[in-house]
């Protein structure tokens, strides 16, 4: 099994930036791709963030592109989201996610997903 923490997240203003980070913990030898996905109230969990094992391959939703930047650290079994010119739109609750070695495809779906942190809160006011 595998455990995620997350933190970092914070209230800020609009324009703002905030750091979150996750720490994993258990089998994390066995950890493939991680993630970072956001949900606000009464919606469906979306995609954010994804990076593949080794860190060579990331991937952001559109709505993320040129603002958020995804980093692991697989030494210290950590992934973190750099999150600048935050919008109020950006609001909602951050959860980081993991899958098994040798899953393929949809990335970008929590289904996909075996681990998940317990969230973190990102609010942005205008």
């Amino acid at each position: 099994q595998v455990q995620l923490v997350e933190s970092g997240g914070d209230l800020v203003q609009a324009g703002g930036s905030l750091r979150l980070s996750c720490a994993a913990s258990g089998r994390t030898f066995s950890l493939g791709t991680m993630g970072w996905f956001r949900q606000s109230p009464g919606k469906e969990r979306d995609f954010v963030s994804a990076i593949t094992a080794t860190g060579g391959s990331k991937y952001y939703a559109d709505s993320v592109k040129g603002r958020f930047t995804i980093s692991r650290d697989n030494a210290k079994n950590t992934v973190a989201l750099q999150m600048n010119s935050l919008t109020p739109d950006d609001t909602a609750v951050y959860y980081c996610a993991a899958r098994n070695p040798g899953v393929f495809g949809g990335l970008d779906s929590p289904g996909k997903y075996d681990y998940w942190g317990q969230g973190t809160q990102v609010t942005v006011s205008s």
